[in-house]
């Protein structure tokens, strides 16, 4: 259960001159069995979200400790990287010539590599990913890895695993987890806040709702433990099961936002048909096209357009926007006229309460949104997850025991 568990009864008058707080009594029993049955029920699916959450915050750091000869480099004296068109043609020299350059991460300090994402079939209804890291100070290939097979049940590298549990939870069919992961984060939303009212403290004991109480037993250790994991972490925990529904069904919390302000989503915008021969740029050239609208922005991801429809997208970090908390900020391109389709800019005066909304989803989901002060609330967050899910499952076996000992 991701929230804390209700207030003791004891603590509550009920005698006749306090029959509004004893309705209240009522009411909130009523919200404790929604929030009981929910924990108890999707407690587990919190667990795992927020293991791999914490995990994925960190993702390049434990990425990069686990294969060091693919994905750091030493920084010579001179420091300057090679041109992206030298980095990019250096990643097609070791796939085979059907591969698509379908993703590319920015080296995130100077310790780092270009890590590029191919995609080639292998048979008609099956295809492989893999990464070649790219030393991007020599355009020389630091080597390759396979990451997914798509007749393999779980992918080849340990963080890719713990995306597609943390995302998927390891399905096959995408309809089918996409349902689960995001349905799944709506109702622990609302878990979390009926965990919020029946931890509310109806008698004023505010220091006894929000501390340990002192000398207690393993009972009451428990529940307190419970109810100050859930309160602490609310505040976090909300706005990132909300980015995971977000997330996974885009498509189905779009048209919800749009009911209260306009929203452009970035995924849903089309490359033109090309003229007659008329050939697409190349990735680097999108990248400069990104620079050139935000030149103190650095790049961070870059997504290949490996379909005719599909854009380019450039992700940079950075970008001087003064009186916006966020420095984030993506350009959909054009794969053949470069022209810019979208910019995900919140500071834009024509920028709408939707798209500043939907353009915070993924920084607050990874806690970047803050820095590292951030990413740390969403690690402790993630942990408390299955902290949260036991001490409530025996808070709930205490309670269907006989008393024998007061807490």
């Amino acid at each position: 259960m991701n929230a804390t568990s209700q207030q003791s009864p004891s603590n509550i008058p009920t005698s006749p001159q306090n029959r509004p707080l004893s309705r209240l009594k009522a009411r909130r029993k009523r919200w404790l069995d929604v929030h009981l049955w929910l924990g108890l029920t999707l407690g587990l699916l919190l667990s795992i979200y927020g293991i791999t959450g914490s995990f994925l915050v960190f993702y390049a750091e434990i990425d990069e400790w686990l294969h060091p000869d693919l994905l750091t480099v030493e920084r010579p004296e001179d420091g300057e990287y090679q041109p992206l068109a030298n980095i990019f043609s250096a990643g097609k020299t070791v796939m085979p010539p059907n591969a698509k350059h379908v993703f590319s991460v920015y080296p995130r300090n100077e310790n780092a590599a270009f890590k590029l994402r191919y995609q080639f079939p292998t048979s008609d209804s099956e295809s492989e990913r893999w990464i070649v890291g790219v030393n991007p100070y020599t355009a020389q290939v630091t080597g390759k890895m396979l990451l997914t097979r798509s007749g393999d049940w779980l992918p080849a590298t340990f963080i890719d695993c713990v995306f597609e549990l943390h995302y998927a939870l390891l399905i096959p069919s995408e309809d089918i987890s996409t349902a689960i992961v995001g349905i799944s984060a709506a109702l622990l939303i609302i878990s979390t806040l009926t965990g919020l009212i029946v931890w509310w403290p109806l008698t004023g004991h505010w220091r006894q709702a929000l501390t340990f109480k002192p000398g207690a037993g393993r009972v009451r250790f428990n529940y307190d433990l419970h109810k100050t994991s859930g309160f602490y972490t609310l505040l976090v925990m909300v706005p990132v099961l909300f980015s995971g529904a977000y997330l996974v069904l885009p498509h189905n919390v779009v048209p919800v936002l749009e009911l209260f302000s306009p929203v452009t989503y970035r995924y849903w915008f089309q490359s033109a048909a090309p003229k007659p021969d008329a050939p697409a740029i190349g990735m680097d050239e999108a990248v400069a096209i990104a620079l050139k609208q935000y030149p103190t922005g650095r790049p961070h991801w870059i997504y290949g357009a490996p379909n005719p429809n599909q854009t380019y997208t450039v992700c940079q970090d950075g970008v001087d926007a003064p009186g916006s908390l966020l420095e984030r900020r993506c350009t959909v391109i054009d794969r053949y006229s470069g022209k810019i389709l979208d910019l995900d800019d919140p500071s834009l005066p024509t920028a709408t309460a939707g798209e500043i909304f939907t353009h915070w989803q993924w920084p607050l989901h990874s806690g970047q949104a803050f820095g590292m002060t951030g990413r740390i609330l969403v690690f402790l967050t993630g942990l408390a997850c299955p902290t949260l899910f036991v001490t409530g499952f025996i808070r709930w076996r205490q309670k269907r025991r006989p008393k024998r000992h007061p807490s």
